[in-house]
């Protein structure tokens, strides 16, 4: 129903402050990603993936099981298996063997084109209307984000790399359509089956590339995987499906261009990437794309006889 569509398209206010949760807890993740699977670290990168995500996906059984949480079956089932393949097993693996040599900051910039991509995706496959202020946000998002892939060409990071990322982002897209196209699932359980899936891909994909299974033994290893498990997969991803059970799929995937300025911040605090006028210039246009593609209020009024 169009009336419902637009009602939907203003979050309440615990699914805005959700929305900022998920993105502040979140920028943490790609700098913990680097302290795990960067070229001079302990866990090769699948590996890094896959234990994470096997991890979190116990912790959300354990979780489901305390919520009564009914496990998905059929269609529903179908959706969290896609999700999963989608948004751990490909987005994530592409993710984290393309920040083995890029940095976090750089990496994290690239994957904000999420919304733009999500935007395409949605309406090629009908899921929402078309909106010229969500394009225009998008467009001065991915503006910034482009300065930013050049600076990296400038600095030395490998085109792959950052193409690897780029394409984790077109599989994250693609995940928001899956999730918003299939009957709704408790978070708990979609998480279960989504992250065991991915994790089961990942694994497949350690073999394939012949990685070492190694159990990490410096301090900070095992700091970021905690963090990447308790605090960046289970309560991040809680989140994730928590905002978009209550906003549409191209509104709620603006996370993914608040996340980097977190991330920024504390790469150059923890790990000595550098802040540029470039990224100054980007991120102005990022926070402008945020706004005008998922904060700002359709100037279209709703009248309360037309939400049922």
């Amino acid at each position: 129903m169009p009336a419902r569509d637009e009602a939907r398209e203003r979050p309440d206010p615990t699914t805005l402050m959700a929305f900022l949760a998920l993105a502040t807890i979140a920028g943490g993740n790609a700098v913990a990603i680097r302290y795990t699977s960067c070229e001079t670290c302990e866990l090769d990168p699948f590996w890094g993936a896959a234990t994470r995500f096997l991890l979190a996906s116990v912790i959300f059984v354990v979780i489901a099981r305390a919520f009564r949480a009914e496990m998905p079956r059929g269609r529903a089932l179908l959706g969290a298996v896609l999700y999963g393949a989608l948004q751990f097993g490909t987005g994530f693996g592409l993710v984290y063997w393309g920040l083995v040599h890029a940095p976090a900051g750089l990496g994290q910039m690239l994957l904000a084109c999420v919304p733009l991509l999500t935007l395409v995706l949605a309406l090629a496959q009908r899921q929402e209307r078309f909106r010229i202020d969500r394009l225009v946000g998008a467009v001065l998002a991915i503006a910034g984000i482009a300065a930013v892939f050049n600076s990296g060409v400038d600095a030395g990071v490998p085109v792959t790399s950052m193409l690897a990322i780029v394409a984790g982002a077109v599989c994250w897209a693609e995940a928001l359509i899956v999730v918003k196209g299939f009957p709704p699932v408790h978070p708990a359980a979609m998480n279960a089956i989504a992250m065991g899936m991915g994790a089961v891909i990942l694994m497949a994909l350690t073999v394939i590339f012949d990685e070492s299974y190694v159990i990490p033994e410096d301090g900070t290893t095992w700091w970021a995987q905690a963090y990447l498990v308790v605090a960046g997969s289970v309560g991040v991803f809680w989140l994730y499906v928590f905002v978009l059970r209550g906003w549409t799929a191209s509104a709620a995937s603006y996370q993914m261009v608040l996340i980097p300025l977190v991330t920024v911040v504390l790469a150059a605090r923890l790990q000595d990437e550098r802040i540029t006028g470039v990224f100054a210039t980007g991120s102005i246009l990022v926070l402008v794309g945020v706004y005008f593609g998922a904060l700002r209020r359709p100037s279209a009024h709703v009248r309360p006889s037309e939400v049922q």
